[in-house]
């Protein structure tokens, strides 16, 4: 039986190492070791695996559910994990058409007026506001979409009902731009297999042995590919910064730097899913994008200025939490405004 190295995986079936190791991390896969062969191998039955892993990945199947499916050979488990995610892509749907029917009207209604000369702002406009008005949408929280079945005709649509509609639309986007401001780090850097894990470890120790927690509880966790894994060089690192207080003194392998911050383009995903980088990257490159890619000429780090945010990191490691499905990352792209 043939063994694929793992840098022959990644290429084959376009996924990251680190993503690859995160399937082995939770038991979604396994890997084995070849003898006089320092790293882990894949055989036949692994890459069918994660041939199936990748197709429900595709389809938007959450991890645990994966799990799921893989560990109950039955039709019945991947029927009822299919089944669900059908009613939840459909209410997705749903909500989709709602928000264009509301947006065609406001379209159609604002170039009538336009054409018959009128000039009201539209949010002072009260025809505006009426069509806005036929919307009812019941209490829900930020992460529910809106649901053709939950829309009604109202002609008094409260404040409150109409602020969760807005908020309803801001969920829906998928970046944020924001500013981070200047930090002092403390840096870690491992390079070998599963760098992430090794620095991490480090990291781990270093924030409960300074007692980072009370010294800085708002302290921000940043990494980095370091150096970036190629075909030729599958062996590659991680670098870790923990922002610290600007007098605490690191000792090696940490060494002390200083991040300038700056605006970044976030989109938030859940761990294992590194793919994304490519969306943020379409995303800003887009045509009719306001932004583009702020490449960092300095090359403070091995990506090209790119971050990865762990959110949380610092109460994961005082409180022992597991990283699960629901770890979350945000994926931070330097950008500038187009022209400046």
């Amino acid at each position: 039986m043939e063994l694929c190295t793992i840098s022959q995986v990644c290429k084959e079936f376009a996924i990251s190492t680190r993503t690859l190791r995160y399937y082995e991390e939770i038991g979604l896969l396994e890997s084995k070791r070849k003898e006089d062969y320092a790293y882990r191998v894949y055989d036949e039955e692994a890459i069918s695996r994660l041939q199936y892993i990748i197709l429900l990945r595709k389809l938007r199947i959450p991890l645990k559910e994966i799990q799921q499916i893989l560990s109950d050979p039955s039709l019945l488990t991947s029927l009822q994990v299919f089944k669900k995610n059908v009613h939840e892509v459909t209410e997705q749907i749903n909500a989709l058409a709602t928000i264009r029917i509301l947006l065609n009207q406001l379209v159609h209604l604002l170039e009538s007026k336009r054409l018959r000369g009128k000039t009201e702002k539209p949010v002072k406009d009260e025809t505006v506001l009426e069509v806005l008005d036929t919307f009812l949408v019941p209490t829900f929280s930020m992460k529910e979409e809106l649901n053709m079945d939950d829309v009604t005709t109202k002609k008094d649509l409260s404040k409150k009902e109409f602020s969760q509609v807005t908020d309803a639309l801001t969920a829906l986007r998928d970046v944020r731009v924001l500013y981070i401001p200047p930090y002092v780090v403390a840096s870690i850097q491992y390079k070998g297999e599963s760098p992430e894990e090794h620095a991490g470890d480090l990291l781990d120790a270093f924030i409960r042995k300074v007692g980072l927690y009370e010294l800085k509880p708002d302290a921000k966790v940043y990494g980095f590919n370091n150096p970036d894994p190629s075909p030729d060089a599958p062996t590659y690192g991680y670098e870790f910064w923990v922002s610290i207080p600007e007098s605490l003194e690191v000792k090696a392998p940490f060494t002390k730097k200083y991040f300038e911050g700056g605006l970044y383009a976030a989109h938030m995903i859940t761990l294992g899913n590194f793919h994304e980088w490519e969306w943020l990257i379409n995303w800003a490159t887009a045509e009719d994008s306001k932004y583009q890619i702020n490449w960092d000429s300095k090359k403070v780090n091995a990506m090209g200025g790119l971050l990865e945010d762990h959110l949380n990191y610092v109460y994961h490691s005082h409180l022992n939490w597991p990283e699960s499905d629901e770890h979350q990352i945000d994926l931070l792209l330097p950008v500038k405004v187009k022209g400046e």
